[in-house]
């Protein structure tokens, strides 16, 4: 079985995290979105919440699952015995950040990371933006799956 994980913080999920993991499916027998905990970080919304968007977001998808993490990634690769990480690609300034993450996991571990284009529709979305125009009761909704919904 083809196993990667797809991590992040999903500080909410967006559709550009969905066209990865939707595209990712194709390539993977199953795909376990991994909602890393930070204990230093702030989150706009709970862990339960994150996990709930991404769940409903992909109910009746068998080969996505969703799991939470802590500690390094590629620890929790070697603990489900995922043999990928899949990542997404906006810009230049992701590859050079996500080329030394993928080099310093493939040093710490087995890992192979595969990397896909954002698709120019989503190129431009990023968690940070959505909770910025969540602040400010801009809409949202066009930047994130249905089930993400603040009240």
């Amino acid at each position: 079985m083809k196993r990667a994980i797809f991590p992040g913080s999903f500080d909410p999920i967006t559709l550009g995290h969905y066209d990865i993991i939707k595209r990712g499916v194709t390539l993977f027998d199953e795909i376990i979105v991994a909602i890393g905990i930070n204990a230093d970080k702030k989150y706009m919304f709970s862990l339960e919440e994150r996990k709930n968007f991404i769940e409903d977001t992909f109910a009746g998808e068998p080969k996505i699952k969703v799991m939470t993490y802590e500690g390094l990634t590629v620890d929790f690769c070697k603990k489900i015995e995922a043999e990928f990480i899949l990542r997404g690609l906006r810009n230049p300034a992701d590859f050079e950040f996500e080329k030394a993450i993928a080099h310093t996991n493939r040093d710490l571990a087995p890992i192979e990371t595969v990397f896909l284009l954002t698709s120019a529709r989503t190129s431009y979305i990023a968690s940070s933006i959505v909770r910025d125009v969540i602040r400010n009761n801009g809409d949202y909704t066009k930047l994130v799956p249905i089930s993400v919904r603040v009240q």
